[in-house]
C-alpha cells in the first residue's frame, strides 16, 4: 500500500531515524537488553492500567477459522496468485475474471465464523466500556470476522469483501447476498482445470442507485491503491490516544500497517505482540507471546 497517504509528519520523522549513525556498543547492550518479554503476569499489569487500547489485526488472527490467506507459497485460485487479480489493472482487462474470484471468496466467508481470537477481543471492548475504558480494533482483513464476533468500534484499513464501490457514482453500499448477482451463482471455483466464466460486463454486479447502473467493483484496497486518508487519518487519532497497544497475526510487512506498532512503541507505549513467530517488528515490541492467537489471546 502507498505510503504517500501516511502523514508527512510521521514519514519525515521515519526518514530522520533513518540518517542517524549506528548505535554506539552502549545503545547496543541496551537493545540487547529490551527484548520482548513473555511474562503474562507483566503484561495484565500493563492492561489492568490501559483506559484506551489499540488492538491491530492481520490475516494470522482469521487463519484459524480457516480463511485462505492467498499469501506465500501455494496461494493460488486457480493458476493466479491474488497478487495478480487484486489490481484495478486486472479489474480493467477482465472483470468477470476478478469478479469470479471474489464471488468465491465471499462465499467461502460466508460459511466461516469468528474463532477463539475473534471473540476474546470482542468480549474484551464489551468488559471495557462497561469499565469507562475503550477498545478500537484496526484490521488489515476484508473478512468482517471481527464485526461477526461484535466488535463495535472497528476501523478497516483495507475495506470489506461484503462492501461494493460503484465505477460510475462512487456509491458504497454493503451486500450480503449470497451470490451478489445471478451471473455468479454456482461461479468461482478455485479447481485450475475450470475456464473463466466469461461473464458479460452487463451481466456483473451493477449499481443499484438511480440512474445509475454503473459497474461494481468489490470495496476492497487493491494492490497499486492508496489507503483511504480519512480512514487513515482516524486510525492515526485513535493510535496517539492509546496507552497500550495489542498486535494480533500480523507479520508486520504490509505497510503502512507495519508502521503502526513501532510508533506506537517509539513513544513509550506499551506494546504486545501474540504471533505465531516472531516478525521484523517483534524487537520494538515489550511483549511477545508465541503461538496460535485463538490460543494465547484468550
Amino acid at each position: 500500500m502507498s505510503l504517500l497517504q501516511f502523514t508527512t509528519r510521521r514519514l519525515l520523522s521515519q526518514a530522520r531515524c533513518a540518517l542517524r549513525p549506528p548505535p554506539s556498543k552502549k545503545q547496543q547492550f541496551c537493545l540487547e537488553m529490551a527484548r520482548p518479554s513473555s511474562n503474562m503476569a507483566d503484561f495484565r499489569e500493563a492492561f489492568a492500567r490501559a483506559k484506551h487500547i489499540a488492538i491491530i489485526t492481520g490475516a494470522g488472527v482469521s487463519a484459524e477459522s480457516g480463511v485462505p490467506t492467498f499469501r506465500g507459497a501455494g496461494g493460488l485460485w486457480r493458476k493466479w496468485q491474488a497478487q495478480e487479480l487484486a489490481t484495478p489493472e486486472a479489474f480493467a482487462r477482465n472483470p468477470s475474471r476478478v469478479w469470479e474470484f471474489y464471488h468465491y471468496r465471499r462465499e467461502v466467508m460466508l460459511s466461516k465464523q469468528p474463532n477463539a481470537a475473534h471473540v476474546a477481543i470482542a468480549e474484551c471492548e464489551r468488559r471495557l466500556r462497561k469499565q469507562g475504558r475503550s477498545v478500537v480494533v484496526i484490521t488489515q482483513n476484508i473478512d468482517e470476522l471481527h464485526r461477526k464476533a461484535g466488535t463495535k468500534h472497528l476501523l478497516e484499513i483495507h475495506g470489506s469483501l461484503f462492501k461494493t464501490r460503484c465505477t460510475n457514482c462512487g456509491n458504497v453500499a454493503a451486500d450480503y447476498r449470497s451470490p451478489i448477482c445471478p451471473a455468479l451463482a454456482g461461479k468461482g471455483a478455485p479447481d485450475p482445470e475450470i475456464e473463466d466464466a466469461a461473464i458479460p460486463v452487463e451481466d456483473l454486479p451493477r449499481c443499484e442507485e438511480d440512474g445509475c447502473n454503473g459497474l461494481l467493483r468489490p470495496h476492497v484496497v487493491w494492490f497499486g491503491e492508496a489507503l483511504d486518508p480519512e480512514v487513515l487519518a482516524e486510525v492515526e487519532k485513535e493510535l496517539d490516544m492509546c496507552d497500550l497497544c495489542v498486535v494480533v497475526g500480523t507479520s508486520s510487512v504490509v505497510y503502512p500497517a507495519a508502521m503502526f506498532a513501532p510508533q506506537v512503541s517509539s513513544r513509550g507505549v506499551p506494546v504486545a505482540e501474540f504471533n505465531m513467530e516472531a516478525t521484523p517488528a517483534t524487537d520494538r515490541f515489550r511483549f511477545h507471546f508465541p503461538g496460535p492467537c485463538g490460543t494465547t489471546l484468550p
